[in-house]
């Protein structure tokens, strides 16, 4: 069985710049790679797969889920969850859309104590 990489700190340090923004969001090690949970809920799960490709899988709304799996790459189906967005992460990703991605996720897993003090973009994931 292959290795899975470590996930590059470059990448890193662009996911943790978004998820400040966010109250109460922590960065933690995960089963394998890296996540950001808000109390006991992900947000954001990033890690590298057996072939050598990094993934990070967010909570969407299960509209804009079905959306992105009919897009294909770099988004996918994942096995779990019908509110899980997947997408790979590579030199063409666009991180203002991950950014937007992730500020979605976290309304939809955080308390709503802290969900209503994030201003989520106007146009929205699978939208157009």
């Amino acid at each position: 069985m292959a290795e899975r990489p470590d996930v590059p700190e470059e990448m890193l340090d662009r996911l943790n710049i978004i998820a400040e923004a966010l109250p109460e969001c922590r960065q933690e090690p995960a089963w394998v790679g890296v996540r950001w949970r808000v109390g006991q809920a992900t947000i954001a799960h990033v890690f590298g797969g057996e072939d050598g490709r990094f993934r990070i899988t967010l909570r969407g709304d299960p509209e804009d889920v079905r959306a992105f799996e009919h897009l294909g790459p770099p988004y996918f189906r994942t096995e779990w969850g019908r509110n899980v967005i997947g997408m790979i992460l590579d030199d063409a990703t666009d991180w203002a859309e991950v950014a937007e991605l992730l500020t979605v996720s976290y309304v939809i897993q955080a308390p709503a104590r802290l969900a209503s003090r994030i201003a989520l973009p106007e146009s929205r994931p699978g939208s157009d």
